[in-house]
């Protein structure tokens, strides 16, 4: 069901109004909708539950229990009881696909990337901060916490020197994964040194044992490069590997070559793309597929998009073409 929104909540101007869109705000909302009872259920109220869930995915519990405020049936996965606002039922909505995979479909690989109308992810000189707003940057850290693991290239690694962490939402910190083939990150990057997670790195065989030798035997992973696909790393060899160590949902953060890699190889099953109102000119491309000579042979997922404060978020299903 479409939503009406005021401004306020929408992250537009104060007194605009938004209707026939899914609202979803990443940050509590400043206003309500005077429509809405005040005793609606909201975010704050939704997000333990999705933890909740996550955390029975994790440790193999049957789903949650029948007097909870989310319903669930072996066909529908997870649903809404009772009442909820309108940002608790985008939110929901966005992270049903997500929330749904239990059991033996609970190993997934979900990705996200930010990225501009003109698809660059920063500018020539490197400077990301920031493309898209901070809505994203939560929706990034739920996304952290719903995982059991966070991956992300060498580049992105050695750019931002990030933490990976869920400062921004309540919930655990995930297993932190590294893909460097040729050991560019350097031994003291916060994610190999800061404490706050565990931290795998995936490395060609050629440098394990100088891997193992900075970060221990147990925190390096060696996947072979693949000449059918041009030195890449088979990333269906990284996911296994990942598997290996009980990491069942993967989150594949950045950059966009590592992104670009994933959906390349066919080994990501959801892509959350989000654009920004902003053009950068000639700076570091987001996402890359692989080149189509004809429409007919485009990817063209199915497609749902969510209003993600001045950003557009776009849910993309690529295990179902639209």
């Amino acid at each position: 069901m479409a939503a009406t929104v005021s401004g306020a909540a929408a992250g537009g101007p104060a007194g605009r109004t938004i209707t026939g869109v899914r609202l979803l705000s990443a940050l509590p909302a400043l206003s309500s909708d005077p429509s809405d009872p005040p005793a609606l259920r909201g975010i704050a109220a939704l997000w333990p539950l999705c933890l909740e869930i996550a955390e029975r995915r994790r440790l193999g519990r049957p789903p949650i229990d029948a007097q909870s405020p989310l319903g669930w049936t072996a066909g529908h996965g997870y649903g809404l009881r009772d009442e909820w606002d309108a940002e608790a039922r985008a939110l929901f909505a966005l992270l049903k696909p997500l929330l749904d995979r239990h059991g033996a479909r609970g190993e997934w690989v979900i990705g996200q990337l930010g990225q501009s109308l003109d698809s660059c992810i920063a500018t020539h000189q490197g400077d990301s901060f920031f493309v898209n707003g901070p809505e994203g940057l939560v929706h990034v850290h739920r996304l952290r916490a719903l995982c059991d693991a966070v991956i992300v290239g060498a580049g992105t690694a050695c750019l931002d020197n990030p933490r990976l962490t869920t400062r921004r939402v309540a919930g655990p910190n995930p297993t932190r994964v590294v893909i460097d083939p040729g050991l560019r990150v350097p031994a003291d990057a916060r994610v190999f040194t800061d404490g706050q997670a565990p931290t795998l790195l995936v490395c060609d065989p050629d440098h394990r044992a100088r891997a193992q030798r900075r970060l221990g035997a147990g925190r390096v992973i060696a996947v072979p490069r693949s000449a059918a696909l041009g030195g890449q790393m088979a990333l269906a060899d990284v996911v296994a590997a990942l598997r290996e160590h009980g990491l069942g949902m993967l989150f594949v953060e950045g950059g966009g070559v590592t992104v670009s890699q994933f959906v390349r190889q066919d080994c990501l099953d959801r892509l959350h793309l989000i654009v920004a109102p902003v053009m950068i000119g000639a700076g570091h491309p987001g996402l890359q597929v692989r080149r189509s000579d004809t429409m007919r042979e485009a990817l063209r997922p199915a497609a749902r998009t969510f209003p993600l404060g001045g950003d557009l978020l776009w849910d993309l299903d690529l295990r179902q073409p639209a």
